[in-house]
Parts: structure tokens; C-alpha cells; sequence
């Protein structure tokens, strides 16, 4: 389903507006812990990739040709490839870190997804996560269920209300506690197999 999400700019002034409100400090955080070879699952346009430091080796995964073209011109030297989430085209424990910024919400299998992501990463391997999800008051958590199947087709494929701390859980992720971080309904924090 296509939406704003593959539409390079349109998704980027979205970004660049709640990046300067507060979501960029986030997304610093997300990268600065990077370190090895790291897959930056739905690099999307690419955002991640030049926070990405000396010590992490990145290759970008998004579905959209589109916002692999911006990425490629945010990050020329970075390896892009063209796939989906859910069938990694990597080989078993190929990375030390995965980064996901605001991804989980789009996949359309996340228990799939979170066990490639298992899959890919080295032992010892972490992923380092940030999204929004299902909110925990009562009458938010309706909005975003009332919102979601519109959204969902505006953005291409975002889904507001996903519990995305308990499918960790449910595919046998540990979340390190002392990185968890909650504001509303956005979450920051590393979790390994």
C-alpha cells in the first residue's frame, strides 16, 4: 500500500517537523549506540545513516526504491538493499547491532520480523529500538484503534495502536531496563535475544 511514507519528501518534512520538536535527540541516541556491522532495518530515506558513528559498519533495508534513492543521496558509501523485514536477505548472525526507527508499526508481520531480526543478529548481537506504541490509557487507546485503519492507508502503512514492547517480549527479547525510555507513546531502548 503506498502513502506518505513512500513519498521521499512528504515523508522527510514530516520527519524534519517532529525531529526539530523532540523525536531528534531520540533518533542521535538510536544511532550513537550502533557499533559493528549494523543493519538499519527501513532506513527508509536514510535519517539514520550519516548519526551512524566510525564504530558501526551500516547497511540500509527498506522495501521502497524510492526512499532507497534519498537515502543513497544521504548516505552515498552506505550499502542499500531492497528488501522486506520479514525475509531478511542476510545471512544468519551477519550483524552486531540492528537500528529500528519507527519501523515495527509498518511491518505487516511483526512476529516474523522480530524473529529475522533474531536470526541476523550475532550472539551477543543488540537492537536497538525506537517507536511509538499502543498507548496504555484507556480512551487514547481507543483514538488510536479508531484511527488506525485510516492511517494505516494514509501513511502506507503505519499502525498506531501495535503493542510493540510486548511482541519483544512475546519473540523472546530481554529489554535492558536502564535503556528504556517512555514519553507518551514513544519508546527508546535496547533489547537482545
Amino acid at each position: 500500500m503506498r502513502g506518505i511514507e513512500q513519498v521521499p519528501f512528504l515523508y522527510d518534512a514530516g520527519l524534519a517537523f517532529l525531529e526539530a520538536t523532540g523525536l531528534g535527540r531520540w533518533r542521535h541516541w538510536l544511532a550513537e549506540g550502533a557499533t559493528g556491522r549494523t543493519l538499519d532495518l527501513g532506513c527508509g530515506t536514510g535519517r539514520n545513516l550519516p548519526l551512524l558513528d566510525g564504530r558501526a559498519r551500516p547497511v540500509g533495508l527498506d522495501p521502497c526504491i524510492e526512499t532507497l534513492q534519498a537515502a543513497r543521496r544521504r548516505a552515498p558509501g552506505v550499502p542499500l538493499v531492497r528488501g522486506v523485514a520479514e525475509r531478511l536477505p542476510f545471512r544468519t548472525g551477519s550483524f552486531d547491532t540492528a537500528v529500528s526507527g519507527l519501523v515495527l508499526c509498518s511491518v505487516d508481520d511483526p512476529p516474523r520480523t522480530l524473529g529475522e531480526l533474531r536470526r541476523v543478529l550475532a550472539p551477543g548481537g543488540t537492537l536497538r529500538l525506537l517507536e511509538h506504541v499502543r498507548a496504555t490509557i484507556g480512551w487514547h487507546a481507543s483514538l488510536q484503534d479508531l484511527a488506525q485503519p485510516l492511517w494505516t492507508r494514509f501513511t502506507g502503512g503505519c499502525r498506531p495502536n501495535r503493542d510493540t514492547e510486548a511482541a519483544l517480549r512475546a519473540a523472546r527479547f530481554r529489554v535492558d531496563e536502564a535503556s528504556r525510555r517512555a514519553s507518551g507513546t514513544m519508546r527508546r531502548l535496547v533489547a537482545r535475544p
